[in-house]
Protein backbone atom coordinates (compact mmCIF):
# COMPACT_ATOMS: atom_id res chain seq x y z
CA UNK A 1 0.00 0.00 0.00
CA UNK A 2 1.26 3.88 -0.86
CA UNK A 3 1.72 6.37 1.56
CA UNK A 4 -1.77 8.05 2.68
CA UNK A 5 -0.56 11.71 2.85
CA UNK A 6 -0.20 13.89 5.76
CA UNK A 7 -1.44 14.13 9.32
CA UNK A 8 -1.40 16.58 12.12
CA UNK A 9 0.41 15.07 15.12
CA UNK A 10 1.18 16.59 19.23
CA UNK A 11 5.06 15.56 18.91
CA UNK A 12 7.28 15.54 21.69
CA UNK A 13 10.39 16.82 20.95
CA UNK A 14 12.06 17.64 24.29
CA UNK A 15 11.40 16.28 27.82
CA UNK A 16 10.09 18.67 30.40
CA UNK A 17 8.77 20.95 27.99
CA UNK A 18 4.98 21.50 25.98
CA UNK A 19 3.83 18.98 23.08
CA UNK A 20 4.45 20.65 19.58
CA UNK A 21 1.78 20.27 17.06
CA UNK A 22 3.30 19.62 13.64
CA UNK A 23 2.41 18.25 9.96
CA UNK A 24 3.82 14.77 9.53
CA UNK A 25 3.88 12.91 6.54
CA UNK A 26 2.41 9.15 6.90
CA UNK A 27 4.09 6.15 5.71
CA UNK A 28 3.29 3.35 3.95
CA UNK A 29 1.13 0.38 5.45
CA UNK A 30 3.28 -2.39 6.25
CA UNK A 31 1.81 -6.24 6.28
CA UNK A 32 -0.24 -6.07 9.20
CA UNK A 33 -0.78 -2.51 9.85
CA UNK A 34 -3.82 -0.42 9.63
CA UNK A 35 -4.13 3.20 8.78
CA UNK A 36 -7.04 4.91 10.98
CA UNK A 37 -8.72 8.32 10.71
CA UNK A 38 -9.22 9.09 14.31
CA UNK A 39 -12.25 10.94 15.89
CA UNK A 40 -11.23 11.08 19.38
CA UNK A 41 -8.53 10.21 21.73
CA UNK A 42 -8.40 10.06 25.26
CA UNK A 43 -5.99 12.34 27.25
CA UNK A 44 -4.13 10.05 30.04
CA UNK A 45 -1.59 10.04 32.94
CA UNK A 46 0.70 8.20 31.00
CA UNK A 47 1.21 10.65 28.75
CA UNK A 48 1.29 13.34 31.48
CA UNK A 49 4.28 11.28 33.08
CA UNK A 50 6.00 10.75 29.60
CA UNK A 51 5.58 14.82 28.76
CA UNK A 52 6.99 15.63 32.10
CA UNK A 53 9.81 13.49 32.44
CA UNK A 54 9.01 11.29 34.75
CA UNK A 55 9.33 8.11 33.34
CA UNK A 56 12.97 8.13 33.09
CA UNK A 57 15.42 8.62 30.14
CA UNK A 58 13.36 8.73 26.54
CA UNK A 59 16.16 7.69 23.77
CA UNK A 60 13.10 7.72 21.16
CA UNK A 61 12.61 11.39 20.61
CA UNK A 62 11.08 13.22 19.02
CA UNK A 63 7.99 11.02 19.03
CA UNK A 64 4.46 10.54 18.88
CA UNK A 65 1.79 9.78 22.18
CA UNK A 66 -1.31 8.81 22.91
CA UNK A 67 -2.53 5.45 23.45
CA UNK A 68 -6.13 5.12 23.29
CA UNK A 69 -8.72 6.27 20.93
CA UNK A 70 -12.09 5.61 18.29
CA UNK A 71 -11.80 6.18 14.21
CA UNK A 72 -12.62 4.63 11.07
CA UNK A 73 -10.00 2.53 9.21
CA UNK A 74 -8.59 4.32 6.21
CA UNK A 75 -6.63 1.45 4.61
CA UNK A 76 -4.94 -1.73 5.37
CA UNK A 77 -1.95 -3.24 5.02
CA UNK A 78 -1.73 -6.83 3.22
CA UNK A 79 -2.19 -9.74 5.53
CA UNK A 80 -4.59 -7.63 7.89
CA UNK A 81 -7.76 -9.67 8.11
CA UNK A 82 -9.65 -8.49 11.13
CA UNK A 83 -10.70 -4.86 9.74
CA UNK A 84 -11.08 -3.31 6.37
CA UNK A 85 -11.95 0.11 5.53
CA UNK A 86 -14.64 2.14 6.49
CA UNK A 87 -14.79 -0.40 9.72
CA UNK A 88 -15.46 1.77 12.99
CA UNK A 89 -12.70 0.72 15.55
CA UNK A 90 -11.13 1.36 19.35
CA UNK A 91 -7.55 1.91 19.13
CA UNK A 92 -6.54 0.75 22.36
CA UNK A 93 -2.59 -0.18 23.73
CA UNK A 94 -3.60 -3.46 25.42
CA UNK A 95 -2.71 -6.13 22.99
CA UNK A 96 -5.39 -8.03 21.17
CA UNK A 97 -6.00 -10.35 18.53
CA UNK A 98 -3.79 -9.66 14.79
CA UNK A 99 -0.58 -9.13 13.80
CA UNK A 100 1.73 -7.12 16.10
CA UNK A 101 4.03 -4.36 13.95
CA UNK A 102 6.26 -2.95 16.85
CA UNK A 103 7.14 0.39 15.34
CA UNK A 104 6.36 3.43 12.57
CA UNK A 105 8.68 6.05 11.45
CA UNK A 106 6.82 9.22 10.86
CA UNK A 107 8.84 12.42 8.78
CA UNK A 108 8.59 16.36 9.48
CA UNK A 109 10.19 17.34 6.74
CA UNK A 110 13.87 15.88 7.00
CA UNK A 111 13.18 15.05 10.69
CA UNK A 112 11.62 11.33 11.88
CA UNK A 113 9.62 11.30 14.17
CA UNK A 114 9.36 7.48 15.85
CA UNK A 115 5.71 6.23 16.97
CA UNK A 116 5.33 3.16 18.80
CA UNK A 117 3.04 0.26 17.86
CA UNK A 118 0.02 2.63 18.66
CA UNK A 119 -0.37 6.26 18.92
CA UNK A 120 -3.06 8.47 18.88
CA UNK A 121 -2.19 12.33 19.75
CA UNK A 122 -2.72 12.61 15.99
CA UNK A 123 -5.78 13.30 13.53
CA UNK A 124 -4.58 9.99 11.48
CA UNK A 125 -2.05 7.25 12.86
CA UNK A 126 -0.44 4.23 11.24
CA UNK A 127 -1.08 1.43 14.10
CA UNK A 128 -0.94 -2.42 13.84
CA UNK A 129 -3.89 -5.57 13.20
CA UNK A 130 -3.68 -6.38 17.62
CA UNK A 131 -3.95 -2.81 18.16
CA UNK A 132 -8.01 -1.73 16.68
CA UNK A 133 -10.88 -3.72 18.08
CA UNK A 134 -14.20 -3.31 15.50
CA UNK A 135 -17.00 -2.14 16.78
CA UNK A 136 -20.47 -2.25 16.39
CA UNK A 137 -21.79 0.38 13.37
CA UNK A 138 -23.85 1.79 16.01
CA UNK A 139 -21.32 3.09 18.91
CA UNK A 140 -20.39 6.64 19.18
CA UNK A 141 -17.10 7.11 18.63
CA UNK A 142 -16.97 9.88 21.12
CA UNK A 143 -17.71 7.23 23.80
CA UNK A 144 -15.82 4.50 22.04
CA UNK A 145 -12.68 6.79 22.53
CA UNK A 146 -13.32 5.52 26.02
CA UNK A 147 -12.85 1.54 25.32
CA UNK A 148 -9.08 1.98 24.88
CA UNK A 149 -7.84 2.24 28.25
CA UNK A 150 -9.89 3.90 30.90
CA UNK A 151 -12.95 1.21 30.60
CA UNK A 152 -10.90 -1.77 30.09
CA UNK A 153 -8.67 -0.82 32.99
CA UNK A 154 -11.08 0.45 35.71
CA UNK A 155 -13.83 -2.01 34.84
CA UNK A 156 -11.48 -5.07 33.85
CA UNK A 157 -9.93 -4.24 37.47
CA UNK A 158 -13.50 -5.23 39.08
CA UNK A 159 -15.10 -7.78 37.16
CA UNK A 160 -11.52 -9.61 35.90
CA UNK A 161 -8.60 -8.72 38.33
CA UNK A 162 -10.95 -8.95 41.68
CA UNK A 163 -13.39 -10.61 39.96
CA UNK A 164 -15.76 -8.94 42.19
CA UNK A 165 -19.68 -10.56 43.18
CA UNK A 166 -22.92 -9.03 44.17
CA UNK A 167 -22.70 -8.00 47.53
CA UNK A 168 -18.57 -7.70 48.13
CA UNK A 169 -17.84 -4.20 49.65
CA UNK A 170 -15.54 -2.27 47.46
CA UNK A 171 -13.35 1.06 47.85
CA UNK A 172 -11.77 2.57 44.43
CA UNK A 173 -9.03 5.54 45.67
CA UNK A 174 -9.13 7.78 42.91
CA UNK A 175 -12.34 9.04 40.50
CA UNK A 176 -10.28 9.97 37.18
CA UNK A 177 -11.81 8.55 34.04
CA UNK A 178 -10.04 4.89 35.01
CA UNK A 179 -11.54 5.45 38.98
CA UNK A 180 -14.69 6.22 37.75
CA UNK A 181 -15.22 3.06 35.72
CA UNK A 182 -14.44 0.88 38.12
CA UNK A 183 -17.18 2.58 40.36
CA UNK A 184 -19.59 1.89 37.13
CA UNK A 185 -18.23 -1.23 36.86
CA UNK A 186 -18.81 -2.33 40.34
CA UNK A 187 -22.27 -1.23 40.11
CA UNK A 188 -22.98 -3.16 37.53
CA UNK A 189 -22.76 -6.44 39.27
CA UNK A 190 -24.40 -4.98 42.52
CA UNK A 191 -21.12 -4.45 44.23
CA UNK A 192 -22.58 -3.02 48.02
CA UNK A 193 -21.28 -0.71 49.59
CA UNK A 194 -19.23 1.21 46.91
CA UNK A 195 -17.00 3.80 48.40
CA UNK A 196 -15.17 6.47 46.38
CA UNK A 197 -12.23 8.38 47.77
CA UNK A 198 -11.01 11.73 46.05
CA UNK A 199 -9.96 14.75 47.34
CA UNK A 200 -12.29 17.16 44.89
CA UNK A 201 -15.80 17.04 45.33
CA UNK A 202 -16.38 17.42 41.97
CA UNK A 203 -14.96 14.05 40.93
CA UNK A 204 -17.04 12.68 44.20
CA UNK A 205 -19.99 13.73 42.47
CA UNK A 206 -19.20 12.11 39.17
CA UNK A 207 -18.49 8.94 41.34
CA UNK A 208 -21.89 8.96 42.47
CA UNK A 209 -23.57 9.51 39.23
CA UNK A 210 -21.58 6.36 38.19
CA UNK A 211 -23.07 4.24 41.07
CA UNK A 212 -20.63 4.88 44.30
CA UNK A 213 -23.10 4.37 47.32
CA UNK A 214 -20.63 6.46 49.27
CA UNK A 215 -18.01 9.39 48.73
CA UNK A 216 -15.22 10.54 51.22
CA UNK A 217 -13.25 13.33 50.65
CA UNK A 218 -9.90 12.32 51.98
CA UNK A 219 -9.09 16.06 52.37
CA UNK A 220 -11.77 16.37 55.08
CA UNK A 221 -11.86 12.57 56.42
CA UNK A 222 -9.23 9.81 57.04
CA UNK A 223 -10.52 8.01 54.37
CA UNK A 224 -9.33 4.64 56.73
CA UNK A 225 -11.50 5.53 59.27
CA UNK A 226 -14.46 6.20 57.49
CA UNK A 227 -14.47 3.08 55.48
CA UNK A 228 -13.88 1.56 58.93
CA UNK A 229 -17.24 3.25 60.23
CA UNK A 230 -18.99 1.82 56.45
CA UNK A 231 -18.15 -1.91 57.10
CA UNK A 232 -18.60 -2.33 60.56
CA UNK A 233 -15.01 -2.26 61.27
CA UNK A 234 -14.05 -5.01 59.00
CA UNK A 235 -12.20 -3.53 56.08
CA UNK A 236 -13.53 -3.65 51.98
CA UNK A 237 -13.12 -7.55 50.40
CA UNK A 238 -11.79 -4.86 47.53
CA UNK A 239 -10.40 -1.29 47.17
CA UNK A 240 -8.90 -0.54 43.22
CA UNK A 241 -6.34 1.93 43.48
CA UNK A 242 -6.77 4.25 40.59
CA UNK A 243 -4.81 7.52 41.78
CA UNK A 244 -1.45 6.77 40.44
CA UNK A 245 -0.03 7.52 44.13
CA UNK A 246 2.07 6.53 46.33
CA UNK A 247 -0.10 7.54 49.51
CA UNK A 248 -3.24 6.08 48.00
CA UNK A 249 -1.58 2.91 46.83
CA UNK A 250 -1.03 2.57 50.81
CA UNK A 251 -4.05 3.42 51.83
CA UNK A 252 -5.89 1.13 49.83
CA UNK A 253 -4.29 -1.78 50.81
CA UNK A 254 -4.43 -0.98 54.33
CA UNK A 255 -8.33 -0.67 53.48
CA UNK A 256 -9.23 -3.99 52.46
CA UNK A 257 -10.13 -6.66 55.24
CA UNK A 258 -7.89 -9.32 56.92
CA UNK A 259 -8.49 -13.37 55.90
CA UNK A 260 -8.90 -12.32 52.27
CA UNK A 261 -9.35 -8.69 51.23
CA UNK A 262 -7.75 -7.80 47.81
CA UNK A 263 -6.01 -4.68 46.73
CA UNK A 264 -5.82 -4.03 43.18
CA UNK A 265 -3.33 -1.32 41.62
CA UNK A 266 -4.22 0.25 38.37
CA UNK A 267 -2.93 3.59 39.02
CA UNK A 268 0.91 4.61 37.85
CA UNK A 269 3.41 5.45 39.74
CA UNK A 270 6.39 7.80 38.20
CA UNK A 271 9.71 6.15 37.71
CA UNK A 272 11.66 5.61 40.63
CA UNK A 273 9.06 5.83 43.52
CA UNK A 274 8.41 2.55 45.53
CA UNK A 275 5.59 1.47 48.34
CA UNK A 276 5.59 0.54 51.82
CA UNK A 277 3.66 -2.24 52.93
CA UNK A 278 3.56 -3.74 56.63
CA UNK A 279 4.79 -7.62 56.09
CA UNK A 280 2.34 -8.72 59.20
CA UNK A 281 -0.95 -7.21 57.09
CA UNK A 282 0.32 -9.35 54.35
CA UNK A 283 0.46 -12.44 56.83
CA UNK A 284 -3.47 -11.41 58.06
CA UNK A 285 -4.70 -12.82 54.82
CA UNK A 286 -4.50 -9.15 53.13
CA UNK A 287 -3.52 -9.68 49.58
CA UNK A 288 -2.05 -6.97 46.79
CA UNK A 289 -2.05 -7.56 42.88
CA UNK A 290 -1.18 -5.65 40.13
CA UNK A 291 -3.03 -5.18 36.56
CA UNK A 292 -2.15 -5.07 33.43
CA UNK A 293 -5.11 -2.90 31.47
CA UNK A 294 -7.80 -4.77 33.85
CA UNK A 295 -6.85 -7.88 32.65
CA UNK A 296 -8.40 -7.15 29.40
CA UNK A 297 -9.03 -9.68 26.55
CA UNK A 298 -9.79 -7.02 23.86
CA UNK A 299 -11.45 -8.21 21.47
CA UNK A 300 -13.77 -10.23 23.74
CA UNK A 301 -14.49 -7.19 26.69
CA UNK A 302 -13.74 -3.90 24.98
CA UNK A 303 -17.42 -5.16 21.98
CA UNK A 304 -18.61 -5.98 25.13
CA UNK A 305 -18.68 -2.98 27.22
CA UNK A 306 -19.60 -1.51 23.99
CA UNK A 307 -23.02 -3.14 24.14
CA UNK A 308 -23.81 -2.37 27.50
CA UNK A 309 -23.30 1.26 26.50
CA UNK A 310 -25.70 0.94 23.58
CA UNK A 311 -28.03 -0.97 26.06
CA UNK A 312 -28.24 2.11 27.92
CA UNK A 313 -26.50 -0.59 30.84
CA UNK A 314 -23.09 1.48 31.02
CA UNK A 315 -23.26 5.30 30.54
CA UNK A 316 -20.08 6.23 28.79
CA UNK A 317 -20.92 9.46 28.54
CA UNK A 318 -21.22 10.61 32.03
CA UNK A 319 -17.51 10.44 32.09
CA UNK A 320 -16.56 12.65 29.45
CA UNK A 321 -15.81 16.16 31.20
CA UNK A 322 -13.55 17.64 28.89
CA UNK A 323 -13.26 17.87 25.22
CA UNK A 324 -10.38 19.48 23.43
CA UNK A 325 -8.97 20.21 19.95
CA UNK A 326 -5.74 18.76 19.17
CA UNK A 327 -3.70 22.33 19.31
CA UNK A 328 -5.38 22.69 23.61
CA UNK A 329 -3.71 19.16 23.79
CA UNK A 330 -0.86 21.08 26.16
CA UNK A 331 -4.07 22.73 27.90
CA UNK A 332 -5.55 19.07 28.28
CA UNK A 333 -2.29 17.81 30.07
CA UNK A 334 -2.56 20.73 32.45
CA UNK A 335 -5.92 20.29 33.47
CA UNK A 336 -5.44 16.59 33.88
CA UNK A 337 -2.54 17.41 36.51
CA UNK A 338 -4.58 20.04 38.26
CA UNK A 339 -7.10 17.42 38.81
CA UNK A 340 -9.71 19.46 36.84
CA UNK A 341 -10.93 16.61 34.56
CA UNK A 342 -12.55 13.44 34.71
CA UNK A 343 -11.80 11.89 30.94
CA UNK A 344 -10.80 14.55 28.61
CA UNK A 345 -10.69 13.35 24.95
CA UNK A 346 -9.16 15.44 21.83
CA UNK A 347 -11.69 16.01 19.12
CA UNK A 348 -9.84 15.65 16.30
CA UNK A 349 -12.62 17.23 14.07
CA UNK A 350 -11.66 20.14 12.27
CA UNK A 351 -15.02 21.64 13.33
CA UNK A 352 -14.56 21.78 16.70
CA UNK A 353 -13.13 25.17 17.17
CA UNK A 354 -13.00 25.47 21.26
CA UNK A 355 -12.82 23.39 24.15
CA UNK A 356 -15.78 22.79 25.92
CA UNK A 357 -15.77 23.29 29.63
Amino acid sequence: MGATGDTDAAVLVRLGEPLHVMRLSIPAAAPGQVVVDIAYSGVCHTQLHEVRGRRGEDRFLPHTLGHEGAGTVLAVGDEVTKVKPGDPVVLTWIRGRGREVGSTVYRSGDTPVNSGAISTFMRRCVTCENRVVPIPKGMPLREAALLGCAIPTGAGSVLNAAAVRPGDSVAVFGAGGIGLSAVAAANLVHAQPIIAVDVLDGKLDLAREAGATHVINARQRDPLAAIQDLTGGRGVDYAIEAAGRRETMELAFRSVRENGGMCVLAGNLPKGERISLDPFDLIKGRRIIGTWGGGTVPDRDIPMYARLHLSGRLNLSQFITHTYRLEEVNQALDDLEAGKVGRALLDMSVENMGALR
